[in-house]
């Protein structure tokens, strides 16, 4: 059966089916086919009539009432195309039978007359004989109508009285109807008798914004299996998808098809992935699908979380010229430009998203970065307002307009909006970091601390999260558990520099060690904990190796970062971070600008970090009457052009130790 396209959900699924049979090659003996006549083998499947004679009779019999109710959904008409198959009259007498039936004995003993059990049963009416495909379009269009009527309740964006609490009035109706009729079909081994998969996709989303996930989960598997091609059931089944292993557990019961495929492959997108399976997934899919601006962006998005931003910028700069009307995921384009401070690329896909369509949330949210890169943070809070105004779930306008009011210092605006953006996505490990960032601000760092660790949960191998994890502990004087995290952060950062699925530790440090890419500020803050710990010795080792890291080598034994880099089990499971102003695409802002080291065999060159590590050696060396290396260190100093007054007392100061020991003479 052709899926009755309506709706959001559904219409995403056509959208996806027809742009996914247009991205296949175009065969050359259509003219032959044309010229024979012979057309009839070519007859696409959406087109047939419905098999079952039972459902295939009622859709007969109802296709004026159907045709009437689809043009009046398509009016957005919710209420009266509801009323052309269910009257409310017949919606509140059936509902309030089936309910009294499954009340409990005590509740029916309260009531004033006692019935017995056959004439309570002859009570029940029966649920109309409607076809299914009018059923959900009744039902869908009930549902649609709460969706409406809870955004037209809901008080304006971010205002006094948006409280995030409205809900779909009419999920209760829906779901009652929908549970009796599944009740009334299912047989005893949970099979439902004739079922097209439709129901099933209608009654888990109601059951997924009950927040009942696990059974909702199970009507979306039971819908993929009667009816694959519906991609809006795949969504759903992605959105209350948290983990990898959550993933992988219902994959295991997902029909084995070319849908199943793209489902596994954008989910793990969703949650971050980027292994080298998942870009194989990727290559055999556009080699079937070349063309397909859904593959296409999945492309990019796999780069962009692999923080590989400039590959991500060209995959979304070609995916642009080939649908220049296409607006989807243009946010996350906008976020790689806004990283990597392409200005005027950013204000040309402004102008183009204005110009194809203003009042789509992804043009606000284009627009909304584009003043924010400008500094323009009211304007661009306006716009990221204005993109939820058009859709409260839309998850990057709720966190990008959490950075925007960090930028403007309203930290309860900020955590609001960054609240919201984890009940939209828990997921969304941006949002998380943002909370955390946020609550340090105000200096209150258990609570920063729990935040920091679910951003770190969601993207274990993103060093930015371990390092906040690590400096926030710093803070509450927790300094042995910080180094932990430290050490965590580096090993999180080689995993995108060997550009390979993460192995033991040892190997990736010593990859690591050889290249010379490690973050001089994560050795210092670490060598600095060692310090306070009164560590002088490790304190030292990695003071030393954040002043190799100016040439690119490890000047050190590195086999210490390979004990105990986890940090304490008693982080939970699952979230993320948004990254500070600089990382707002959520890649690490040191892979944009070359960061912690720059390539293989290159060094950072002089930074603030291997200065202030050179000065904490040269003092080291002077308490330990090391007086020709301190002098070495802080002549060094002199020219690295960073705290050079100091390092210039420094120098007179070690020079009239080394004349009263009699050593300034030898030395020259």
């Amino acid at each position: 059966m052709a899926p009755p396209a309506t709706g959001n959900g559904t219409n995403k699924t056509v959208r996806r089916a027809a742009e996914l049979l247009n991205a296949l090659p175009e065969t050359e003996d259509i003219d032959d086919d044309v010229a024979q006549g012979d057309g009839s083998k070519r007859t696409s499947p959406i087109f047939t009539p419905n098999l079952d004679p039972e459902e295939a009779a009622l859709e007969a019999h109802e296709l004026s009432k159907y045709l009437l109710a689809k043009s009046l959904f398509d009016c957005k008409e919710f209420d009266r195309c509801a009323a052309v198959f269910l009257p409310d009259s017949l919606l509140s007498s059936v509902l309030s039978s089936h309910s009294e039936s499954t009340s409990t004995p005590s509740q029916r003993a309260k009531g004033k007359a006692k019935a017995t059990d056959g004439s309570r049963a002859s009570t029940i009416a029966p649920l109309p004989k409607l076809s299914q495909k009018s059923l959900f379009l009744a039902l869908y269009a009930k549902f649609m109508s709460g969706e409406k009527r809870k955004n037209e309740e809901s008080e304006m964006v971010m205002g006094p009285q948006d409280l995030g609490t409205v809900v779909n009035k009419q999920l209760l109706v829906v779901g009652r109807f929908l549970a009796a009729w599944f009740k009334e079909r299912t047989t005893t081994d949970d099979d439902v008798l004739g079922s097209q998969g439709w129901l099933e996709y209608l009654y888990g989303m109601v059951l997924a914004k009950e927040k009942n996930d696990s059974q909702a989960m199970d009507y979306f598997i039971r819908s993929v299996h009667k009816y694959p091609m519906n991609w809006g059931c795949w969504l759903e089944m992605t959105s209350i998808i948290s983990r990898v292993e959550e993933l992988n557990q219902i994959a295991r019961h997902c029909p084995q098809n070319i849908v199943s495929f793209m489902f596994h492959l954008h989910t793990s997108l969703e949650l971050y992935q980027q292994t080298p399976n998942l870009a194989n997934s990727l290559e055999q899919l556009l080699s079937i699908f070349p063309t397909s601006s859904f593959l296409l962006t999945c492309n990019a998005l796999l780069a962009y979380h692999a923080k590989d931003l400039m590959a991500a910028e060209q995959h979304f700069s070609r995916l642009l010229s080939l649908h220049p009307h296409r607006l989807d995921s243009l946010d996350h384009y906008s976020n790689i430009l806004y990283v990597l401070n392409m200005r005027p690329k950013l204000a040309f896909v402004a102008h183009l998203c204005s110009s194809v369509d203003k009042f789509r949330p992804e043009s606000c949210v284009v627009i909304g970065n584009y003043y924010s890169l400008l500094s323009m943070h009211e304007k661009a809070v306006q716009y990221f307002r204005r993109a939820l105004t058009l859709d409260r779930s839309c998850l990057s306008a709720w966190t990008l307009m959490g950075h925007e009011y960090v930028e403007l210092k309203n930290t309860h605006a900020a955590i609001e909006s960054y609240r919201r953006a984890v009940d939209v996505n828990r997921r969304d490990y941006r949002a998380w970091y943002g909370l955390g960032q946020t609550y340090e601000m105000l200096e209150m760092h258990t609570y920063s601390l729990w935040y920091y660790k679910k951003a770190a949960g969601l993207r274990p191998w993103d060093g930015k999260m371990w390092m906040a994890v690590g400096s926030c502990l710093q803070k509450m004087g927790r300094e042995r558990d910080g180094i932990k995290a430290l050490k965590r952060a580096l090993l999180a950062d080689a995993y995108y520099d060997v550009g390979s699925s993460f192995g033991s530790g040892g190997d990736l440090l010593d990859a690591r060690g050889a290249t010379g890419h490690m973050d001089p500020e994560i050795l210092l803050q670490i060598a600095a904990m060692y310090d306070q710990l009164d560590e002088e010795e490790e304190a030292k080792a990695y003071m030393e190796l954040c002043v190799a890291q100016e040439e690119g080598g490890a000047a050190s034994d590195t086999n210490n970062l390979g004990e105990s880099v986890m940090i304490h089990n008693d982080s939970p499971a699952g979230s993320e971070d948004y990254a500070d102003k600089e990382d707002r695409s959520g890649a690490n802002a040191n892979a944009a600008a070359g960061g912690a080291g720059a390539g293989a065999g290159e060094g950072t060159g002089v930074t603030a970090a291997t200065s202030k590590a050179r000065m904490w050696l040269a003092k080291f060396a002077m308490r330990t009457s090391d007086y020709t290396t301190a002098n070495r260190l802080a002549t060094e100093l002199c020219q690295d052009g960073v705290e050079v007054e100091e390092a210039k007392a420094l120098v007179r100061e070690i020079r009239s130790r080394m004349e009263a020991s009699g050593l300034f003479g030898s030395d020259g």
